[in-house]
């Protein structure tokens, strides 16, 4: 599935983003605003990853992605990329056992393991915000 924002000369706006987003556009803003608070200033970007995706939404520091967020029709993914330290991290974590799954089956690239995950209601944010944190840490 891809995002909900498909036309590459239109840039999503704040408030197009609240319309498709519903009752997850306040879990959107949370994440962003908790990655603020572990990483000051981070540089805030929409990206256009081409026809079969569509638009995303991404921080970053000043060397790599900490987290996508990938809007779709009322929810979103979020989308992080771990490094092997990292994973380890997370696999011995006290995060859900869903997630450290997903992890663990991800294919291995040269970046990481990547995992997606759904973001419906805020029971999930808990797990993300323990999963950006571990992100920042590196």
């Amino acid at each position: 599935m891809k995002s909900i924002f498909t036309n590459k000369s239109v840039q999503p706006t704040e408030q197009e983003l609240e319309q498709a987003l519903g009752s997850t556009f306040p879990l959107w803003q949370a994440l962003i605003n908790y990655t603020k608070t572990r990483y000051p200033e981070p540089v805030q970007e929409w990206n256009y990853s081409g026809d079969k995706y569509g638009w995303s939404f991404r921080l970053k520091d000043t060397k790599r992605v900490i987290v996508y967020l990938l809007p779709r029709d009322k929810f979103f993914k979020v989308a992080l990329v771990f490094g092997q330290k990292a994973t380890d991290k997370i696999l011995e974590s006290s995060l859900s056992e869903a997630i450290k799954t997903e992890l663990a089956a991800a294919k291995p690239y040269a970046e990481g393991r990547g995992i997606r995950i759904d973001v419906c209601n805020n029971a999930i944010l808990p797990d993300l915000e323990q999963l950006i944190a571990i992100k920042i840490q590196g």
